[in-house]
């Protein structure tokens, strides 16, 4: 399994930075999980080949490159863009990005070929296959309707939280899996902003340590995601000082990958 977090920003050069305002990754260059920047920053191979998207919610951060990915392959397209989604991630989208003010309704037109859009709802703990991979759906804890995802290849598997406060599901189910190669896990704020980091329920350094402390499993890489781009550095060394030796932040752009 190969995995890339996709650039999201731009250092005073114009050339991508490790700062993320938008989540987006890649897996195996031809399933997104989430979409941020998934308009902005695949290559020519991963848009020829990323025909399923996969929702962990509907935040601007996580869907923000998805119409406009559509919209860039719309003539193109010889087999619809499928959202897998939460239902109620589905009815967010259709009701505020795809209803013909914000954006066309890309579920109802068509171009040559058929369908460009179509939406599969994917439910709390309901496993399910996107091209050769499967996913299993985990609730997690952000305010909004939010999963992450058990991720497997058939050989090497990964759990990938998303957007989460505190949360307890995510981790029971990552416990029971056997040969998780790899967790990536939230940490949005630095722990002087702790008030903000509950009222947005995302992670801080602090509260993070104690977070992966509920990982009983065999031990792995743990890679951080999701950091406020105006915060990065600060999460950077806060996470450094942990000293926890299998944590790290995910870098964007690099490519990761087990077998």
């Amino acid at each position: 399994m190969k995995i890339q977090l996709l650039p999201s920003s731009f250092g005073e050069s114009g050339a991508a930075s490790g700062r993320q305002h938008l989540s987006c990754i890649v897996i195996d260059d031809c399933v997104a999980l989430d979409a941020g920047s998934l308009a902005f920053a695949t290559n020519e191979e991963q848009k020829e080949q990323i025909r399923d998207v996969v929702l962990t919610h509907a935040h601007l951060d996580h869907i923000a490159g998805l119409p406009l990915f559509i919209d860039d392959l719309f003539e193109t397209l010889t087999e619809p863009i499928i959202v897998h989604a939460s239902e109620t991630v589905i009815e967010t989208l259709k009701q505020n990005v795809f209803n013909g003010e914000i954006y066309p309704n890309f579920a109802e037109l068509e171009n040559k070929n058929g369908a460009v859009l179509n939406f599969r709802p994917v439910k709390n703990g309901e496993n399910f296959a996107v091209k050769h991979l499967t996913f299993k759906a985990v609730e997690v804890n952000h305010g909004v309707a939010s999963l992450g995802y058990i991720i497997s290849d058939g050989t090497a598997k990964i759990a990938v939280g998303g957007d989460t406060a505190e949360t307890v599901e995510f981790w029971r189910v990552s416990n029971k899996e056997k040969n998780l190669r790899a967790i990536l896990i939230e940490c949005a704020f630095p722990d002087e902003l702790e008030e903000l980091a509950r009222a947005a329920q995302h992670l801080t350094p602090k509260r993070l340590r104690a977070e992966i402390k509920k990982y009983t499993g065999a031990p792995c890489p743990i890679f951080v995601i999701n950091v406020k781009s105006a915060y990065f550095q600060a999460v950077l060394q806060q996470i450094e000082r942990l000293e926890i030796e299998n944590l790290k932040i995910l870098e964007v752009g690099k490519i990761y990958e087990w077998n």
